[in-house]
Formats: structure tokens, C-alpha cells, sequence
């Protein structure tokens, strides 16, 4: 140190060395270090003296590196280090310049005024609490937000006027609580802007700060304005919710397929609910769907419908039979989806998709469509009997009248053979029925019930197929009507008793029935064949391939009749 400048440190040396700061005397011609004291060696990582005379560049560099603020210096390692820098007004001339320099603490260099700008460029405003006045001191973002005038300070009274009464209360409680607990705190708020009214959200942030000292205790924080974040969040909100319940409205399952790693996400219970697995066995990759649930027959069409979606880019549609976990029923599904990226350009990494049941529909259309097939094969059947009806109920009538009685009557059991089928799901007709709508007007009270007495029915139920019903109906209608013509319903003593059995063999069940008359006119066998007699004797034998052997002993007429029953079909039921 030259002398002059060591004369003039000389009174003041003691405090110079024993100075809880640093301070350092610069030259500012030469730009060197004149002196450090042992504060701001240590500080920097330096031996006692070993900074005099050396170049200020030691300190770092850029044009504000002795400048009063924060500024970044070097330590002796190289590492930087965030000081303060204050120049000393007692001992500033022309040459010399004395620095002091203090070490800055982390969140002081956080809070410093050339970070003001970044939280109000995040839109943050910053206030404070003080608990000793109840005052709320905001910063000009916070009043610009709150709708205040810039620098105000609002009692509880004014900011809680800002909100309703529910808003307000749940503001107070978890102030109240963060003081309590010394715990930060996040909150949001709805309140009306003080310059306009205009409602906004509030997104609040803060920290209770105890006393300490002569300081009171404080809550400081950030604020922010969330009105239009909080609208896209209802609005998002609002739109699941409504799908949410098109989803459940529609019994669609929503799920979600990761293909790298072969995880699947099921979004909603109705897709448990499909594959019949319980939410806490969780949800099925593809291997595990396609080796295990998916029917062995549709996974070939599952596989080419999964490839033809990634190649071309387009919505997965696929449907199959999948085997239900909890009771292993098969059911039939749909499946629609989209293979969806993380970025443009660049490979799908998940589909997603939904999965509806559709076993129900798909049943009712096999069903249609057999019904149609039927409904076809059936009217043109009954055309050619309708036919053959009119052509030898003409043949064998004496007089119009008696044309046009056997003709309806023929007609309308026809008539009901066919309504009975079409009420049957499986296109079927109960034997019993048959005889009962038949026989009824004939009986004491119910054709088989107690008192019954002309008409006796006995037998198993018997459900006739479609193909079999219409010619034994007709021929039910024949043998009822000749009865009650000529044989044991001519008279009230007459009786008739039809009585039927199934047995069953490797070829499949046969029906036999027995139809006994009794007490009624004495019978004669036929001196010419009538319609009955051909319907029984042609049309039961060709169509219903039925084995035929009628008698006519003079106590009464017999006929015992042996067909085969052709099982219902089937293809009324996809899944069989």
C-alpha cells in the first residue's frame, strides 16, 4: 500500500482488520486491490493479504462486477458466489474506493427486485399479512388483480365485502389454520373485482411467519388471477361428465392400451362388467385377451383388423366372441378405437377405444332373419294348403252353406296354429294348447281340469316345431270337427280322450298319440274319403312323416298316430 493511502488506513486499521464485512480497497487508476481485510479473504477462500496488489479481474468479470447490488463473484476455487456490494461514502476520492461486501442468503437473491418482473410476468401478485393491524399490504400486481388501487391495504372487513359469505368464511378458517400450524397454504377463492365487480378466481398462496424479536407475526404469499384456467378446468369437467354418462347411457366400456409394454387401462366398471372380472383383478393386455378370452375362431380377424388399423391409420373396428370370466358365458362384442401418438410424425404408443356387448342385438338380428326365412317358407306353405283346403272342401261339399262352414272353420284353425307360432320365441307350438283350443267348446268346464267329462287330455307337454305344428293342428281341427259331426260330440253322453306320450332313442324323440271316442252313435267305417281322411292319411304322412292307423270298431272311432319331433331350431341362438 503506498504510504499516503497507509497513513490514512492507519487510525482506522483495527477496525479495518476486525470488521464483521468485508471490505476492500480498490485503486481505481490501476484497477488492482489495494487491501482486503481478513472478513472478505476468508470469504472468498483466500490466505490473510494474499489479495493485495493483485487485479480486480480475480473478483470476476463484466462491466458491473464492483457496482453496488447482487452481483456474482469468483472464490479462490473457481466456484461463484452471490455478494452484495455497498460503496463506502466516507472513503471515496478521486483514486480510491472502498467496497463492502456481504455474502447474500439463497432467498434473498430470490426476492430481489430484478425478479420482480418474472412474477409478474407469471401474473403473481405478492402480498402481506401483518396480524398486529389486520391489514392485507399488496403489491401492484395483487391490487391490479384484486381490482385495488396500486400500494393499497384492505381490512378483513373490505376484502371479505369482495366475496360471499361462504367464500369469505372458508378464506378466514384456513388462515386461521395456517396460522395455527406455522403450515403453508394454497386456496381457491371467488370474488368480485373491487373496481368493476367483474367475479374472477383466485388461486391464493401463503405462509405463516411467527414473531420473532420486535417483529409481529406475518402471513405472506402469492396471488393469482385463475379465472379463464378454472373455466377450461369446469368446462373439461363438464364435458367427461358428459361422457360419463353417454358412455354409461350407452353401456360402453372405455378403455385404454399401452403397446409397449402390453398395459391396459379399463376407464370405467362397465368394462368389468363386459368380461365379467372384478376391479381389483385389474384390466387385460392384448396377448392375455387374445390367447385366453377371445374365442379361438375370431382371434385370426381380431389380429388383421389390429394390423389394418396401424398400417393405414384408421379406426379399429373389430367384433368377436369373448368368454365371460365369472360364469364363463360367451358374449359377443364390438370394438372401435384409434392408435394415437405422443408427437407428430412419430409411432403410435396406445389405442384407445370402446367395447360394447352386443349379444342381445346380434341374437334379436339372427333371430329377424330366421323369422323372415320363415315367415317366407311358411306363406308360401300355407298358400298351397289354403289351396288344397279350397279344392277339396269344394270337392266334398253338398251345398254352398256346407262349403262355406267346413271352409272357415279350416281356415280359422289354420289360422290359430299360426298365431300360436308367432308368439313363440322359438317358433314353436304346445301340443296341449292345440287340442285345448280345439276341444274346449265340447268340455264340461276345462278340457282336463276336475269334472271334465266328454274330453279327457293326458299327456307330457309337447312343443311342436314350426314344420310339424300347421298339418297337426289342421288334422286336430279334422278329427275334432268329424267327432262332432258323426262321432262322440255329436251326442252329450260321447266322449273323446287323446292321450300322448315321448319316448327318445339315438335318433332323436318320437311323439305318440292316441285319440279314443266313446259312447257316441255307433260307428261305420267310410264308404269315401274325405278331406280329413286325406289330410291324415296324405299330409300328416308326407309332411310330418307320421305313421297313421285309424279304426273304426263300432263302440267308437280310434286313431293312433307316431311321429317323429325335429328339435327347434337352433340358429336362433348365435352363441349355441
Amino acid at each position: 500500500m503506498p504510504g499516503d493511502a497507509r497513513s490514512q488506513a492507519d487510525p482506522y486499521r483495527r477496525g479495518f482488520d476486525e470488521a464483521g464485512i468485508g471490505l476492500v480497497i480498490l485503486d481505481c487508476g490501476t484497477e488492482r486491490i489495494l487491501d482486503a481485510n481478513p472478513f472478505l479473504t476468508t470469504l472468498l477462500g483466500y490466505d490473510a493479504g494474499s489479495l493485495t496488489g493483485r487485479p480486480v479481474t480475480m473478483l470476476g468479470d463484466g462491466p458491473d462486477l464492483l457496482s453496488a447490488g447482487i452481483r456474482r463473484w469468483i472464490t479462490a476455487i473457481g466456484s461463484p458466489l452471490d455478494v452484495r456490494i455497498r460503496t463506502s461514502p466516507s472513503s471515496d476520492t478521486a483514486a480510491l474506493r472502498t467496497l463492502v461486501v456481504e455474502r447474500v442468503d439463497t432467498d434473498e437473491i430470490v426476492h430481489s427486485e430484478e425478479n420482480r418482473s418474472a412474477l409478474t410476468a407469471a401474473g403473481l401478485g405478492e402480498w402481506r399479512l401483518d396480524l398486529a393491524d389486520g391489514l392485507l399490504r399488496l403489491s401492484r400486481r395483487a391490487a391490479h388483480i384484486l381490482g385495488s388501487p396500486p400500494g393499497a391495504s384492505l381490512t378483513w372487513t373490505q376484502l371479505s365485502d369482495l366475496m360471499d359469505a361462504p367464500e369469505a368464511e372458508k378464506v378466514k378458517t384456513t388462515i386461521r389454520a395456517a396460522i395455527r400450524d406455522r403450515a403453508p397454504f394454497a386456496i381457491e377463492a371467488r370474488l368480485r373485482r373491487a373496481g368493476d365487480g367483474v367475479e374472477v378466481r383466485i388461486s391464493a398462496r401463503g405462509q405463516a411467519i411467527a414473531a420473532t424479536g420486535d417483529r409481529t407475526g406475518i402471513v405472506v404469499g402469492v396471488l393469482q388471477d385463475v379465472t379463464t384456467r378454472v373455466g377450461a378446468r369446469d368446462a373439461l369437467r363438464e364435458s367427461e361428465e358428459r361422457l360419463r354418462i353417454a358412455t354409461s347411457l350407452a353401456e360402453l366400456g372405455i378403455f385404454e392400451w399401452h403397446m409397449l409394454d402390453d398395459q391396459a387401462v379399463w376407464e370405467n366398471e362397465r368394462m368389468f362388467e363386459i368380461f365379467g372380472r372384478r376391479s381389483e383383478e385389474g384390466a387385460l393386455g392384448k396377448r392375455e385377451f387374445l390367447s385366453t378370452v377371445l374365442h379361438p375362431d375370431d382371434r385370426p380377424a381380431f389380429r388383421r383388423a389390429i394390423s389394418t388399423a396401424l398400417r393405414e391409420d384408421s379406426t379399429l373396428q373389430a367384433s368377436g366372441r369373448i368368454q365371460r370370466a365369472h360364469d364363463g358365458a360367451w358374449r359377443i362384442i364390438d370394438m372401435a378405437g384409434r392408435f394415437e401418438s405422443d408427437a407428430p410424425d412419430r409411432l403410435p404408443r396406445r389405442l384407445i377405444g370402446v367395447v360394447a356387448d352386443v349379444t342381445e342385438r346380434r341374437i334379436a338380428e339372427e333371430r329377424q332373419a330366421l323369422l323372415i326365412r320363415e315367415l317366407h317358407h311358411r306363406v308360401k306353405n300355407t298358400l298351397a294348403t289354403v289351396q288344397a283346403i279350397v279344392g277339396s272342401t269344394a270337392r266334398t261339399a253338398s251345398s254352398i252353406e256346407s262349403f262355406y262352414e267346413a271352409f272357415v272353420g279350416r281356415i280359422m284353425s289354420l289360422a290359430h296354429t299360426h298365431s300360436v307360432l308367432t308368439e313363440d320365441t322359438w317358433q314353436t307350438a304346445s301340443l296341449r294348447n292345440l287340442l285345448e283350443n280345439e276341444l274346449r267348446p265340447y268340455g264340461d268346464g276345462a278340457s282336463d281340469g276336475p269334472g271334465a267329462r266328454r274330453v279327457v287330455l293326458d299327456g307330457p307337454p309337447v312343443d311342436l316345431a314350426s314344420e310339424i305344428a300347421v298339418p297337426i293342428g289342421m288334422a286336430i281341427h279334422e278329427l275334432t270337427t268329424n267327432a262332432a259331426k258323426h262321432g262322440a260330440l255329436s251326442t252329450q253322453e260321447g266322449r273323446v280322450a287323446i292321450v300322448w306320450s315321448v319316448t327318445e332313442d339315438a335318433a332323436g324323440k318320437t311323439l305318440h298319440l292316441d285319440w279314443s271316442e266313446s259312447d257316441g252313435p255307433p260307428v261305420r267305417p267310410p264308404t269315401r274319403q274325405g278331406f280329413g281322411s286325406r289330410l291324415l292319411q296324405r299330409v300328416l304322412t308326407a309332411q310330418v312323416r307320421a305313421d297313421i292307423a285309424a279304426s273304426y270298431p263300432p263302440e267308437g272311432f280310434r286313431l293312433a298316430m307316431t311321429a317323429p319331433l325335429p328339435a327347434r331350431t337352433e340358429g336362433l341362438n348365435p352363441l349355441a
